[in-house]
């Protein structure tokens, strides 16, 4: 299969254990033990191989390697290190590659991280979700509040020097005050980079099955707007740049694997339900660890659906996810006979999008309701 030698590419590895499932979560997981993360090890190494004999990849070098989940690290940090070396051995990778590997802060020891950041892992992301222990319990969240501290400080003696942490705000019976305490004390923690996303309700979660039966309340969208903006403002005086819908960053770090979904880029995704898009093909990986490894072991891959998408579709979608960066997509990457065109212009009259300078851009309004923005698009 042909590539396209001039875009950027990274890879995405999902791996689909955690210890138990959060209330919130609507991932493909499993919660397992250690023979069949073993028995995915070896399928996903079988995938690596199948993938580097097709070519989709090409000679091109990879600009990013995304260890997400689930959490990667419910599996050992020695298998991590396997996994990444024969991602390193299979494909060539730019000098500066990111390799980013997420964690539950109560998953890892010191000694995994000193092995994991000596492989090459130089990202780390933590899900700290909150700074305050009474959301935990309303989430179904494991762990404890000073996990993520003591998290935090041992990646930084490990050498680790760029931090993420996740927070997720309109949690039920979470507070404006109390969310505005979570951005502060999680500050004092030093990331180089913060994550901070609007809690949705995704249908068949434990969460959802909750508010039906009115044991949490309903989300406040007027409260997680507020919720927003403290958010903005705090982060942007303690030298963080908002530089995408939900990711803020000091100079620097913005994260170079999300910047891919956001430019146009290629990414190839491993691991069951993992999406791909490749040379203007989207496809997925099976949302199933038995029938993934089943079709490995048989020697083919496990791909669930493949679409190949016309030079108008591949534009529609660089419109959209680019409209999720702060700053827009340039001008002059839009066409009058563009079939997006007449939504731009209705779009811009309710005060969804705005123009800039010589970009196209989401405006506070926007930001607020990209999803229905994205629908109107398409």
């Amino acid at each position: 299969m042909a590539t396209t030698p001039h875009r950027d590419i990274g890879l995405y590895v999902h791996i689909p254990f955690c210890k138990q499932r959060c209330h919130f979560c609507a991932f493909y997981l499993e919660v397992a033990g250690p023979e069949r993360m073993r028995s995915f090890c070896t399928a996903l190494a079988q995938e690596i191989l199948l993938h580097r004999q097709d070519g989709l990849v090409g000679p091109r070098a990879l600009r990013s390697i995304y260890f997400g989940g689930g959490t990667p690290t419910a599996l050992p940090a020695a298998q991590l290190v396997s996994l990444l070396q024969l991602i390193q051995e299979a494909w060539p990778t730019e000098s500066s590659v990111e390799i980013t590997v997420e964690a539950h802060p109560s998953t890892v020891r010191p000694t995994d991280l000193h092995m994991l950041a000596d492989a090459g892992f130089n990202r780390i992301s933590f899900g700290a979700e909150s700074m305050d222990e009474r959301d935990f319990t309303r989430i179904g969240r494991p762990g404890r509040v000073q996990d993520t501290g003591t998290a935090v400080l041992a990646a930084r003696a490990a050498g680790f020097t760029n931090i993420n942490l996740d927070l997720m705000y309109g949690l039920p019976g979470q507070s404006l005050a109390s969310w505005t305490e979570t951005v502060q004390s999680l500050l004092t923690l030093e990331p180089t980079h913060v994550s901070c996303y609007a809690l949705t309700i995704e249908e068949g979660t434990t969460l959802a099955e909750n508010i039906a039966r009115n044991v949490v309340p309903q989300l406040d969208e007027t409260l997680q707007i507020d919720m927003e903006s403290a958010a903005e403002s705090l982060l942007k005086e303690s030298g963080f740049d908002r530089y995408e819908i939900s990711n803020y960053a000091k100079p620097g770090f913005l994260c170079s694997h999300n910047l891919l979904y956001w430019t146009d880029g290629d990414y190839l995704g491993l691991g069951p339900s993992s999406q791909s898009y490749v040379n203007g093909i989207r496809f997925g990986t099976v949302p199933n660890l038995t029938a993934y490894t089943e079709d490995l072991n048989r020697g083919r891959l496990p791909i669930a659906e493949r679409i190949a998408l016309s030079d108008a579709e591949q534009q529609r979608d660089a419109l959209v996810f680019g409209l999720r960066r702060m700053e827009g997509i340039p001008r002059h990457l839009l066409r009058p006979d563009m079939p997006q065109h007449q939504a731009l212009v209705q779009l811009s009259r309710h005060g969804m999008i705005e123009y800039h300078d010589d970009y196209i851009r989401l405006t506070a309004q926007g930001r607020r309701y990209a999803d229905s923005v994205a629908e109107e698009l398409y």
